[in-house]
């Protein structure tokens, strides 16, 4: 069925990652992504963890001003309203949501003022550091 071909292709994409091919995983977890949604809807949780997936490899590779407004203006509204601020996966969409902002080299006061509103970054850490690869070119 369609749902065990979307979680296959997930766990595909998580191994693309793993073998270091960033760009080919990046690609295939959009398609997921974009196919969870049409599925289930904006407010699933399946659609919102894929969504978290996807903002991860947004942050891996470095596409700041794509994951920012993607985190902050549609998948954590989101979040709150279907599973509530303090879900766990709310609150990790929270955390690269500050992982982002952190480590964009371009950030501004005005991005900061921006998500202000919505995350308190003295409450969270990154679990790890982004990995230091070559910065992605578009």
């Amino acid at each position: 069925d369609e749902k065990s071909i979307l979680l296959a292709q997930s766990g595909l994409a998580s191994c693309l990652e793993h073998l270091g091919r960033f760009d080919e995983a990046l690609v295939l977890k959009r398609e997921v992504y974009a196919k969870w949604l049409a599925k289930l809807g904006v407010s699933h949780e399946n659609t919102i963890i894929n969504g978290l997936n996807l903002a991860a490899s947004l942050i891996q590779s470095h596409r700041w001003d794509e994951v920012k407004p993607f985190l902050r203006d549609q998948l954590l509204p989101i979040a709150r309203r279907s599973l509530g601020a303090d879900d766990d996966t709310t609150l990790k969409l929270s955390q690269n949501l500050v992982v982002a902002l952190r480590y964009d080299p371009e950030c501004t006061r005005d991005d900061l003022r921006l998500n202000r509103r919505g995350v308190d970054a003295t409450h969270f850490r990154p679990a790890r550091p982004v990995p230091t690869r070559a910065r992605h070119r578009r």
